[in-house]
C-alpha cells in the first residue's frame, strides 16, 4: 500500500512538471524528491483514561530511526496569483514493543507484555504564498522572503495486536489542519542559497510546528541537489488521539529547476 500511495504521488509530480514545463516563461517550477532519515519520540494515546495509556514511542513502542522519501513542488505564479507549495512527507514506524502493565488502547485493554504497533502519520502540505514585493529586485536577487497559508492533511493509521491474547485495535483518519507559512532565502552565488521554510499553529490544546533548514547547490542547467534539517512537533488531542510527538533528522534531495 505505501509503494502503491507513493508511486501515485510521484506519478503525480512529474505530470504536473510534463504539463508547465511548456510554458516555463510564466511560470517558474521547481520538483525534488529525496531521502529523509527520521527520529522519533514522545508519546501518544487512544481513548487514554490515565497516564498509564500513554504510550512512549522509545521505551515502550520501541520505534527507532526510519528513512523515509519525501517529494515537493514549487510552482511560482504570474502575476497575481499566489504561488503554489505541495508537499508529501510519509512517516511509518512498526516495531515490536513492550510493556510491564497493562494498558487501555481505544476500547480494548491490553494484557502486559510484547505486542505489535504501527504508527502511520503521512503528511501532504498544500501552500499558498506571496514573495514580499520588491525585496528580491531590491536585494539584487539575494534575498527573498515569502509569506503565506498551509494547509497540513495528516493521515494517520495507528494499530496494536497481541499475540498472546489475540487482541486488536486500530484508529485512522485524516486531520486537515491550516497553518501559518513563513519562508526566506539568501542566495549569495547563482549556483548556491539558503534557504529556512516555517509551518506553525496553534489552537484549542493542539500545536503543530513545522521546520526545514536547506542549502541548495545547482549542479548543472535545472539539475539541483541540497541537504538540510528537518524538525517536525505534533501536539494533537483529535477524535480521542491523544500525542504528543516530535520527529527530526537530515535530509538529502535532488531535483530539477526551471
Amino acid at each position: 500500500m505505501m509503494m502503491k500511495k507513493w508511486t501515485l504521488t510521484t506519478l503525480m509530480i512529474f505530470a504536473v512538471i510534463a504539463g508547465l514545463t511548456g510554458t516555463a516563461c510564466a511560470f517558474g517550477i521547481e520538483a525534488a524528491i529525496g531521502g529523509w532519515y527520521q527520529t522519533p519520540s514522545g508519546h501518544l494515546g487512544y481513548k487514554a483514561l490515565d497516564s498509564g495509556d500513554f504510550l512512549d514511542l522509545e521505551n515502550d513502542l520501541n520505534y527507532g530511526d526510519e528513512k523515509r522519501v519525501t517529494a515537493r513542488v514549487n510552482i511560482d505564479m504570474p502575476l497575481i496569483f499566489p504561488n503554489i507549495y505541495l508537499m508529501a512527507s510519509p512517516m511509518e514506524f512498526t516495531e515490536t514493543g513492550q510493556k510491564t502493565g497493562g494498558f487501555t488502547f481505544g476500547d480494548i485493554n491490553f494484557d502486559p507484555g510484547t505486542f505489535v504497533s504501527k504508527m502511520s502519520l503521512d503528511n501532504y502540505d498544500i501552500g499558498l504564498y506571496y514573495g514580499i514585493p520588491l525585496l528580491k529586485t531590491a536585494t539584487l536577487k539575494k534575498l527573498n522572503v515569502d509569506v503565506g497559508i498551509n494547509v497540513r492533511l495528516i493521515d494517520y493509521d495507528l494499530s496494536i495486536h497481541q499475540d498472546s491474547t489475540g487482541l486488536d485495535e486500530s484508529e485512522s483518519g485524516v486531520l486537515p489542519i491550516p497553518m501559518v507559512f513563513l519562508a526566506v532565502q539568501f542566495t549569495p552565488f547563482k549556483a548556491l542559497s539558503f534557504q529556512a521554510e516555517g509551518r506553525a499553529i496553534s489552537y484549542s490544546g493542539n500545536d503543530l510546528i513545522s521546520l526545514i533548514g536547506r542549502i541548495k547547490v545547482k549542479i548543472f542547467g535545472p539539475v539541483f541537489a541540497a541537504a538540510g534539517y528537518r524538525y517536525e512537533k505534533i501536539n494533537i488531542d483529535e477524535e480521542d488521539v491523544d500525542a504528543s510527538l516530535e520527529v527530526r533528522g537530515p535530509f538529502l534531495e535532488a531535483g530539477l529547476s526551471f
